[in-house]
């Protein structure tokens, strides 16, 4: 598959059929691996990168269970390819903007990924609509065993997998779920929210994972604590602890704001409707909060002119590398924001 089919069309990850949906736009479950008998990547000369990329590819790719899959050399990509999967929650920043041999396999239907030469020697990640952990979790215990059956693993007796970070010692596993919170964020009550999380040994970050900012109130909330834990433990705390309990006060939030601020809400959601509608230039930062709004109008039911698809398509396609990769060209910031609008009020009109 080529990089400019997955640009035009919305990840299967951002599903609005899936369990609690309207909250919870997907689940993640990541695992960081290194290989037996190597260095670090950060200690690794660029030949042995490639002798690490070479075994890890070849490894993933002879894989059954896998399906339709295909491979995307990272160090030989533009940058527009490395942004669209970033965008797409396929590879990570750092490894977009690495250096040296790197590359990323990927499933046909974005549900798996794994990165090589990131952090780790290999980072593999499963993904799917809504709340579904429990999926995420069987199916990258299945691939991870199947790898290590091909491959040894560095690991340890004691500190169990062996990472580059220390916070990944052990299991090496990492869960994130990414949450759509307006209600929270115009309730003024995500400070209490960060707290608890780290209260509770938990990250919060924004919708491109470490070290962005939380952009149209995505969050991603991940586990700290990857040692002296198993990893069933780990998905069965967010699945009937941690997530329900956030649910629940998104719900509360959204419920306060229909009952005693009725007019703030329709107005918040009208003025974005009205701005996306007509705007010749807008950024992409200022399209993700409105249609932030225009999604959260949906879900809580004022505003059923635009079915929540539409939004869910456009969060993607109005994405700087987006943008590009579907215009077949570079563009530079005032051409992508009037690409924007115009392909805003298409799709809204």
């Amino acid at each position: 598959m080529r990089l400019n089919e997955l640009s035009s069309k919305t990840s299967q990850w951002f599903s609005a059929e899936a369990p609690l949906s309207d909250i919870v736009i997907s689940s993640r479950i990541r695992l960081a691996r290194n290989l037996a008998g190597h260095k670090f990547i950060s200690k690794c000369s660029d030949d042995e990168k490639q002798e690490i990329l070479n075994t890890l590819k070849e490894t993933i790719l002879s894989l059954k269970i896998l399906g339709d899959i295909f491979f995307v050399d990272i160090s030989h990509g533009s940058v527009v390819e490395r942004d669209l999967l970033v965008e797409r929650q396929l590879i990570s920043r750092n490894l977009a903007a690495g250096k040296g041999p790197r590359g990323v396999v990927i499933a046909d239907n974005e549900l798996f990924s794994a990165q090589i030469n990131e952090e780790d020697h290999l980072r593999l990640s499963t993904l799917s609509a809504g709340l579904n952990l429990d999926k995420c979790w069987r199916r990258i215990n299945e691939i991870d065993d199947a790898i290590s059956e091909k491959i040894k693993y560095a690991f340890s007796s004691k500190y169990g997998f062996l990472t580059a970070c220390p916070t990944n010692l052990g299991t090496g596993i990492r869960v994130s779920v990414m949450l759509h919170l307006p209600g929270l964020k115009m309730t003024e009550q995500l400070k209490q929210l960060f707290e608890a999380a780290k209260d509770m040994s938990l990250t919060v970050r924004g919708l491109f994972g470490e070290g962005t900012e939380a952009v149209g109130d995505f969050f991603q909330i991940s586990n700290q604590v990857t040692l002296g834990i198993c990893e069933e433990k780990i998905v069965e705390q967010f699945m009937t602890l941690i997530i329900p309990k956030i649910v629940e006060y998104e719900r509360l939030a959204r419920q306060n704001l229909i009952t005693k601020d009725i007019n703030i809400l329709d107005d918040k959601i009208s003025r974005a409707l009205a701005v996306l509608k007509n705007a010749k230039l807008i950024s992409s930062h200022e399209a993700m909060f409105l249609l932030s709004n225009l999604r959260m109008g949906v879900n809580m039911g004022r505003l059923k002119e635009i079915p929540i698809e539409t939004i869910n398509e456009l969060f993607l396609l109005t994405q700087p590398a987006h943008l590009q990769m579907n215009k077949g060209q570079n563009l530079d910031t005032e051409q992508r924001d009037i690409l924007r609008a115009e392909t805003l009020r298409a799709k809204l009109n």
